[in-house]
């Protein structure tokens, strides 16, 4: 994992253990930082470090985002590749992935909150790649997806056939298929 992730992951962290339901943002960090520790670090130094930008930390900033998020400041560095902390087995391995992966999507999706918070919520399942799968279950299964979304959310299952034309996919999709099988 690379120091970047590992920052955004925190931060994930930080906003759930403060009670927002959302990562903190890089700005409420800074700010952070400054009123609990007296010391500064810029949010465009962040953002760097996040993005890639700037592959490396000073010994200074690591050190202060260590204290902040109460981590070893080993912690925070680029892992080599295929590296490990415990002893995991691949699948293991493919849950961390996966985890990081959604919480990387829940911050593309902000404009979104709903799907935002829908991708942190699978992230934090303790068996992501189940909860993946058995989404996948249920889409394969005709007329599955829409009825679950009618009986537990059906202000979004008349949103969604009221926009159905709409849709990305039109007429094609499984959604217009189930409803015009239905119909029969």
């Amino acid at each position: 994992m690379k120091v970047g992730e590992k920052i955004r992951y925190l931060r994930e962290v930080e906003g759930s253990l403060r009670g927002l339901g959302r990562s903190i943002t890089q700005q409420e960090l800074v700010k952070a930082i400054r009123q609990e520790l007296r010391q500064t670090i810029s949010q465009s130094y962040l953002s760097q470090i996040e993005s890639g930008a700037r592959p490396h930390m000073t010994q200074s900033s690591r050190a202060l985002l260590a204290k902040f998020f109460k981590v070893h400041p080993g912690f925070l560095v680029d892992d080599p590749e295929g590296y490990h902390t415990e002893l995991t087995s691949d699948l293991r391995t493919t849950e961390g992935q996966l985890d990081v992966w959604l919480l990387q999507g829940s911050e593309r999706f902000v404009g979104d909150p709903e799907v935002s918070e829908v991708l942190i919520k699978a992230a934090r399942e303790k068996d992501t790649r189940r909860c993946l799968l058995l989404l996948g279950v249920i889409l394969d299964t005709p007329g599955l997806a829409e009825r679950l979304l009618e009986a537990l959310r059906p202000e979004l299952a008349h949103a969604t056939k009221r926009h159905g034309e709409n849709h990305p996919r039109g007429n094609n999709s499984r959604i217009a298929k189930t409803e015009g099988s239905r119909l029969r």
